[in-house]
């Protein structure tokens, strides 16, 4: 099965059950897919800490946010699956709750680690 050029999160969802199927990951369970799932969101943290010019352990393999990105995704969407998600439904859903809320900025920024270490 080939990606569709213009996915949709349905399409996203179908590949997802289909690559599962093909590589033999369809009998994971949601709770061992929320802990890979936990596990590439650490590897996207990584690739971001090197993006961003942050120290990162040398001994670590080298991560492109790229690639975690998709990883995440296919976690998330693999998830969804076996929870009888329909992201596309959800995403709809969430978003209007989300549009009724009033945002309101944080009444104080969070100290950077520097400004912590200077208070002590």
């Amino acid at each position: 099965m080939e990606i569709p050029q213009r996915l949709s999160l349905p399409d996203l969802q179908r590949y997802v059950e289909w690559l599962e199927e093909d590589r033999g990951f369809s009998d994971q369970t949601i709770l061992e897919k929320c802990l890979l799932l936990g596990e590439e969101v650490g590897e996207l943290f990584k690739a971001v800490r090197k993006l961003s010019g942050l120290a990162v352990d040398a001994d670590s393999e080298e991560r492109e946010v790229a690639d975690e990105l998709a990883d995440v995704l296919i976690f998330l969407a693999s998830i969804a699956n076996r929870a009888g998600v329909s992201l596309d439904e959800a995403l709809r859903a969430k978003e209007a709750v989300n549009r009724r809320r009033v945002w309101q900025p944080a009444s104080r920024p969070l100290p950077l680690a520097e400004e912590v270490g200077e208070e002590h």
